[in-house]
């Protein structure tokens, strides 16, 4: 449904139409049409609420996880009660934590006091794993099955607790809450009612651990191709899983803080249009104050070699070219191997067979650049051989090492504790463009006899 249609329904009061027509829709399609319009200031909190309970209340529940924290807490502001209790028990405890983890204390409050004590316990549970651990993302709604299980009493059991479950394609097998093993719907489907889940359930699993950082579990499963992993606890006790929605969620927000700070940002948890202007200030000011003290040692080469450059005027045209090439150049080679590092496919123990690799594509694209260079200051620019030559061999030099610098700098980064993203480009270029300076007039003072 287009948002003019729906405007023009609400106006109209042609509410039957509207919920059948809503009706057809998903739920994520239904939250982004509604936030689509409160976004352009076309649909205010009363028409909010009117459009939220026009909809069957399982479909507006699930809708409901698809709102952002503003549109809920306008919400949860208009519910009675009762209905926020029926939202609350349509929903599973990780989504549940996830609006809790948004909303201002009295919100919070209100969510608890609707939520049983069993419930509660389990919210509580959750919010006491660190942010960014694997018990923060895990949701602790699966299905599992005893080894004695017959197949037809494992079936069983899923059609009468499945419908409150997140997933049920994966059951595990435990005992005394230890995880023994996994089996699959299909491996029960094709087996016979009588098989016992022990002897075709699967021993080699792959778990993780309630503090293992969040991201490497992302990416643990998008290596395996799971759809849920278990988490479990010091003593192998299963505790909850991370399904494949969570995990794509925690790889877009880790996605989004690289960028970010490969930006030379600080990270932001809210979208650029609902982040307010001195919110936005402080993400990127003490990133711009940084580089600009680190650009400091780019004036101080400059000021070291002023005399030469009163000599020969025509050193200062070509500054800007080097810079900029050898900082395109470390930046290739750093967000490759950030790249890399953040898949795991680069570890530290890497490092020389990287710089070695590097190195050798560096000596290529400097021979290219140099001997394009050289033309462009002999038969454009018109500058002599001589400066054609300084240039040239400048710009073979600044591009080895800065793809060097590149590719080194965020490996150590990484293994000193830092995020390798820090080291990206803005951080790099400054530091080759300070290097590129020192090359260039150290290779001219000699070329041209300037002391």
């Amino acid at each position: 449904m287009e948002k003019e249609l729906a405007i023009e329904l609400i106006s109209g009061k042609q509410f039957v139409k509207l919920k059948a027509d809503l009706q057809e829709m998903n739920p994520a399609d239904i939250a982004f049409l509604v936030e689509e319009m409160k976004d352009d200031g076309e649909f205010g909190e009363k028409e909010l609420i009117l459009l939220y309970r026009i909809l069957p209340k399982e479909l507006a529940a699930e809708t409901f996880t698809y709102m952002d924290s503003d549109t809920q807490m306008v919400l949860i502001n208009a519910f009675s009660d009762r209905e926020l209790r029926y939202v609350l028990d349509e929903l599973y405890i990780d989504d549940t934590v996830d609006i809790i983890e948004e909303m201002p204390a009295n919100v919070v409050s209100r969510i608890l006091r609707n939520t049983d004590s069993d419930t509660r316990k389990q919210i509580n549970q959750l919010l006491n794993y660190p942010k960014d651990s694997a018990g923060s993302v895990m949701t602790t709604e699966f299905v599992y099955l005893r080894r004695d299980f017959t197949v037809q009493e494992a079936f069983d059991r899923i059609r009468r607790i499945g419908l409150v479950k997140e997933t049920v394609y994966t059951c595990y097998v435990t005992e005394n809450r230890r995880l023994l093993g996994i089996v699959t719907v299909l491996d029960m489907l094709v087996a016979d009612g009588d098989t016992v889940i022990e002897d075709i359930m699967e021993t080699n699993v792959i778990s993780v651990n309630t503090h293992d950082d969040r991201e490497y579990v992302a990416r643990t499963m998008s290596k395996y191709d799971f759809a849920a992993m278990p988490v479990v606890d010091n003593e192998n006790r299963i505790v909850g899983i991370v399904t494949f929605d969570d995990a794509m969620d925690v790889i877009r927000d880790e996605d989004t803080e690289d960028i970010e700070k490969m930006a030379a940002m600080l990270p932001s948890e809210k979208p650029y249009m609902k982040t307010g202007i001195f919110k936005i200030y402080k993400q990127r000011i003490p990133w711009l104050i940084l580089l600009m003290v680190s650009a400091t040692f780019t004036g101080t080469i400059l000021a070291h070699f002023e005399d030469a450059l009163a000599i020969v005027p025509a050193l200062t045209v070509f500054i800007p070219m080097l810079m900029d090439t050898g900082g395109n150049s470390g930046g290739q080679s750093s967000v490759t191997i950030i790249r890399g590092l953040s898949l795991n496919e680069i570890s530290f123990s890497d490092i020389f067979k990287v710089m070695w690799k590097e190195f050798r594509v560096g000596i290529m694209c400097a021979a290219t650049i140099a001997v394009i260079a050289f033309g462009k200051v002999m038969f454009i620019d018109r500058k002599g051989a001589v400066i054609g030559g300084v240039v040239a061999a400048t710009i073979f030099c600044v591009i080895i090492i800065a793809k060097l610098v590149g590719c080194s700098l965020p490996m150590l980064a990484k293994k000193v504790g830092f995020d390798p993203a820090v080291m990206a480009s803005p951080f790099i270029t400054t530091i080759v463009d300070a290097l590129a300076l020192f090359v260039y007039f150290a290779i001219a003072s000699r070329a041209l006899g300037l002391q």
